[in-house]
C-alpha cells in the first residue's frame, strides 16, 4: 500500500527530492558533452597552428610579394588583435583589465621588448627561409632556460638539458647546411632569439607587480594581449617614421 505525505510540506520536499535527483542524472550527461578533454595537447596544437600560420604568411607578405614594410605589417597585425579583444570584450565574451596609468607604466618595458621581438623577426623572415627561422627560435629555448638558472635560481634535470643540446645541435647542423646563408638575416634572428628570451624572463618578473596595480588583482591572457598590442601601436608609428616606411606605403 502506497503511503501518502501527512502534510502539503512533506508533499513540497518528495517534489524537490524529485526535482534534485532528476538534476543529478542529468547533470554528468551535461557535463560529458561540454568537457574537453586532454586541453594540453588541443591548445599546444593550437598554438602550433597558429604559430608556423603566422610564420608562413609573414614570409610569403614579406618574400613572395616583396613587401618592405615589415613594421607596418606588424602594426596592422597588432590593431586587428585590439580590435578583436576589444569587440569580444564588448560583447561580454571575454573578461580584461582597464588600461590604467599605473599598468601601463609597469608594463611600458615588457611592451618594448614584445615590439623588438616583433620587429626582429620580421626582418628575418625577409632574409632566410622558414625552416632555418624555426630551427634557430630553439636557441631562445636555451637562452631562457640559462636566464631562468641565473635570474630566479630555477635547475632543470638531466632531460630538460640532453632536449636543449639536441636543439643546439639542430641550430648549428641547420645553419651549416643552409646554402641560402644570409649575414644580415642571421643577425637578425639572433637579435629576435635573445628578445624572445629576455620578453619571457622580463614577464614572468613584472607578472607580479602587474598583477598588484590590477582592480581585480589578477591578469588574465586577454588582458595581455590587449595591454601589449594597444601599447605596441604608438610605438610602432614611431618605428614607422624611423623607418622610413610611410613613403614607401604611399608608393606601394
Amino acid at each position: 500500500m502506497k503511503m501518502m505525505p501527512s502534510s502539503p510540506n512533506e508533499e513540497q520536499f518528495d517534489v524537490e527530492n524529485s526535482k534534485l535527483d532528476k538534476d543529478k542524472e542529468r547533470t554528468p550527461r551535461s557535463a560529458r558533452v561540454v568537457k574537453v578533454h586532454n586541453q594540453a595537447l588541443l591548445s599546444g596544437l593550437a598554438y602550433c597552428f597558429s604559430s608556423c600560420g603566422m610564420i608562413l604568411v609573414n614570409k610569403f607578405v614579406l618574400s613572395s610579394y616583396d613587401f618592405n614594410a615589415g613594421i607596418s605589417l606588424m602594426l596592422y597585425q597588432n590593431l586587428i588583435s585590439v580590435v578583436i579583444v576589444s569587440v569580444l570584450s564588448i560583447m561580454g565574451l571575454v573578461s580584461t583589465e582597464p588600461l590604467t596609468w599605473r599598468l601601463i607604466k609597469v608594463w611600458l618595458p615588457v611592451n618594448v621588448i614584445f615590439v623588438g621581438m616583433l620587429v626582429t623577426s620580421m626582418f628575418s623572415l625577409r632574409y632566410i627561409n622558414v625552416a632555418m627561422v624555426t630551427v634557430l627560435k630553439n636557441v631562445t629555448n636555451v637562452i631562457t632556460a640559462l636566464g631562468e638558472m641565473y635570474l630566479f635560481k630555477k635547475h632543470h634535470d638531466g632531460k630538460v638539458w640532453a632536449a636543449l643540446f639536441l636543439m643546439i645541435i639542430s641550430a648549428i647542423t641547420g645553419g651549416i647546411t643552409d646554402l641560402s646563408f644570409n649575414a644580415i638575416g642571421y643577425a637578425w634572428q639572433t637579435l629576435n632569439c635573445f628578445l624572445t628570451a629576455s620578453y619571457s624572463l622580463t614577464l614572468r618578473r613584472v607578472m607580479d607587480t602587474a598583477k598588484q596595480v590590477t582592480k581585480s588583482g589578477n591578469l588574465n591572457e586577454f588582458s595581455m594581449v590587449l595591454l601589449n598590442n594597444t601599447l605596441s601601436l604608438p610605438l610602432g608609428f614611431f618605428l614607422i617614421v624611423v623607418f622610413n616606411e610611410v613613403d614607401y606605403l604611399l608608393r606601394t
